[in-house]
């Protein structure tokens, strides 16, 4: 059974804790991307695979599809049906874009060649790991992780377990974004100068560049999903 667990030199903040004044039926920003989509079975043909390539290395170099033609000598029709994959181009035209863009030839046919990785972790099989609120007590489960990535986008996810040897942390601050979901236990949950009373399925998301963490620890043992994306390259 879940046990009560008063802190008391943090307990005036549990009086001062409060909902945050966003939430999501607030939200107004428009969002794009949908999780159901199916991508067309064409990405994997080769010529798909090309035309991403060429699209993406044009843009790094700030250039138009009109400067590229004009580097090339290819007509503005063709690179317009080799960037969305409608063509095949030919081993010259693809030797003129590589020198035209200063990539090798094998750099159009990355994307193709690529596998996409997979992190599958049985229960209970997570790895402990060493992080900065280890110290108070607070024990990290990393599930699964997955380094370089088409997405450009590190994300680790932990799963939290603090017990009655664990203390108060409100002063974690990193790089990236941070998605909490409560298991079990309840918490009253600072991020900068909000407090949030945190109950099993509520859920927190935030930008982790402020200072946040656990302030008052309210019922134990207590359990949290932990997911930290920063960009890759960072120090997360």
């Amino acid at each position: 059974m879940a046990k009560k667990a008063t802190n008391f030199r943090n307990g005036a903040a549990a009086a001062r804790a409060r909902p945050s004044p966003k939430s999501v039926a607030t939200i107004r920003t428009p969002l794009t991307q949908d999780p159901h989509a199916v991508r067309d079975t064409r990405e994997k043909v080769l010529e798909v695979a090309i035309g991403r390539e060429v699209r993406a290395f044009r843009k790094k170099l700030g250039i138009t599809v009109a400067d590229l033609a004009a580097a090339t000598d290819i007509s503005l029709g063709m690179l317009s049906k080799i960037e969305n994959g409608i063509t095949s181009p030919s081993l010259t035209t693809l030797q003129a874009l590589s020198r035209a863009l200063g990539v090798p030839v094998t750099a159009f046919f990355r994307r193709f060649e690529e596998e996409r990785s997979a992190v599958f972790v049985r229960a209970g099989e997570g790895l402990d790991v060493e992080r900065r609120g280890t110290r108070a007590g607070h024990q990290y489960n990393l599930l699964g992780h997955i380094g370089s990535n088409t997405s450009g986008v590190v994300v680790e996810p932990y799963l939290i377990t603090l017990t009655e040897d664990s203390d108060v942390f409100p002063t974690f601050q990193h790089e990236g974004m941070e998605f909490l979901y409560m298991l079990e236990g309840e918490v009253v949950y600072r991020h900068g100068s909000n407090l949030y009373p945190m109950k099993p399925g509520d859920s927190l998301f935030f930008d982790a560049d402020a200072p946040h963490g656990p302030e008052v620890l309210t019922v134990l043992p207590m359990r949290y999903l932990s997911i930290i994306c920063y960009p890759q390259g960072s120090a997360g």
